[in-house]
């Protein structure tokens, strides 16, 4: 007895239910695609290439702005200039002199260590894992920018008396994962200051010193804002 295949439903037009559910859903894939395919996504027209339409942006150098430990700085990056580059490598795009704001340490740049960490709208992030253009309007700070009126934040002081540092290429990043973790919990526990810094690597081995230097902070800056100063 011969086997008989089955016959693909025809419509009128002797076009297949199988074929017509394939271009189907061709069709929505499509629709639900940028304009210009999954690279060529839209931004502000701030960001505006020229030549490439209004809304478009890349490959060529765009101008942006960042708003940096409360300055506004102006740099012409191309779209895929991370954050720890533009504020390490890049120059003012209305005057000749560079960010040079190089406290941010470009280590593993893998976000793996934390050396690079920056604070971005009050959290911590990677600065060698995010493009420049993703941190417009967005408030961002470095290590550069703690230091108020010649005195260092507490975190620094303390990093400086429990001698929490040794090369130093990791301390400016535990710093500010440090001042974040005390923004958001004042008075941590220890296991709370370990886990909460675990995004941080010291190879040097100093991270009891640093734990130690975050404890310290802590009750420093709980006794000034008990008794109203700073």
């Amino acid at each position: 007895m011969s086997e008989t295949k089955p016959q693909e439903d025809k419509d009128v037009d002797g076009v297949s239910r199988r074929r017509f559910l394939q271009a189907l859903g061709l069709g929505a894939t499509a629709a639900a695609l940028p304009e210009g395919g999954l690279l060529g996504s839209a931004l502000p027209g701030s960001l505006t290439g020229g030549a490439q339409g209004e809304d478009s942006f890349g490959p060529d150098p765009v101008p942006i702005t960042l708003n940096v430990n409360g300055q506004m700085l102006k740099l012409k990056v191309e779209p895929r200039v991370t954050l720890l580059d533009a504020l390490r490598n890049h120059h003012h795009l209305d005057r000749p002199e560079a960010i040079d704001l190089t406290g941010a340490k470009r280590v593993c740049d893998r976000a793996s260590c934390g050396a690079c960490t920056v604070i971005l709208d009050g959290k911590t992030v990677y600065s060698c894992s995010i493009l420049a253009i993703e941190a417009q309007g967005r408030e961002i700070r470095t290590v550069e920018g703690l230091e108020k009126d010649g005195k260092l934040h507490p975190v620094q002081e303390a990093f400086v008396h429990c001698d929490g540092l040794m090369c130093g290429f990791c301390t400016p990043g535990f710093i500010m994962s440090s001042v974040a973790l005390l923004e958001a919990h004042p008075n941590p526990s220890p296991a709370e200051i370990r886990r909460l810094l675990d995004g941080n690597i010291c190879r040097c081995g100093t991270q009891p010193r640093a734990f130690e230097a975050v404890a310290q902070a802590a009750s420093k800056m709980a006794a000034t804002k008990t008794s109203g100063g700073r």
